[in-house]
């Protein structure tokens, strides 16, 4: 399922990471998204309303591409999947949670920033993994330092990655794309401030179009 992931980031190079506390923001959320140019998103399941937005979502975007973010067990796999979730997300690499992918044939995104974390995901057969925290572990040189040693692996790298240096990890060979919270800013969400998200998603979709 990587070539899912790779074909996924051809088309859409930004994630915005969102958690979301009221569902029925979700649809105005992603309709503010796909003006600015950005049609995928990961939904955090963080918050007791994470399934019910993936729903919304679905229900009124078909054509947004929804993943499940901060996914720990098969279960919640599951439930995400069931939702809508065209794809799981996990800090770190877990096992229960690929096969629980691979028998639902959805797409696994788990995070991996060391080389041993990195040497064990694609054991299991992933070439597509997310760099996370991707400030906080090296950023780009770290990832520089990676690409020669890893040479099929491309990162989708999130974690204090922002509008401000999002370009300088695009332009990593090793680098499909990058997640980033800052383009759904709480502040924007509880405001239900939808122009400035639009503003914001049009700066970043600008980074790569």
């Amino acid at each position: 399922m990587s070539d899912y992931l790779r074909q996924m980031f051809r088309e859409t190079r930004i994630l915005p990471v969102v958690t979301i506390e009221n569902a029925t923001d979700a649809p105005h959320l992603v309709q503010a998204l796909a003006a600015g140019g950005i049609h995928n998103i990961e939904i955090t399941m963080r918050t007791d309303t994470s399934l019910e937005a993936m729903k919304a979502i679905i229900s009124t975007h078909a054509d947004m591409i929804v993943g499940a973010g901060t996914v720990f067990t098969p279960e919640q796999a599951s439930a995400a999947v069931k939702a809508g979730a065209r794809y799981i997300v996990s800090p770190g690499y877990s096992e229960k949670v690929h096969e629980a992918c691979n028998d639902m044939s959805v797409a696994y995104l788990p995070g991996a920033v060391t080389a041993h974390e990195i040497q064990q995901a694609q054991e299991s057969g992933l070439s597509v993994l997310k760099f996370f925290p991707a400030e906080a572990s090296g950023g780009v040189a770290m990832l520089k330092a990676l690409a020669p040693v890893f040479s099929d692996i491309i990162f989708c790298a999130t974690g204090g990655v922002s509008l401000q240096n999002a370009s300088t990890y695009l332009a990593l060979p090793n680098i499909a794309a990058v997640g980033m919270s800052s383009i759904t800013p709480a502040e924007a969400l509880a405001a239900k401030d939808w122009d400035k998200i639009t503003a914001l998603a049009r700066q970043a979709a600008a980074l790569w179009q």
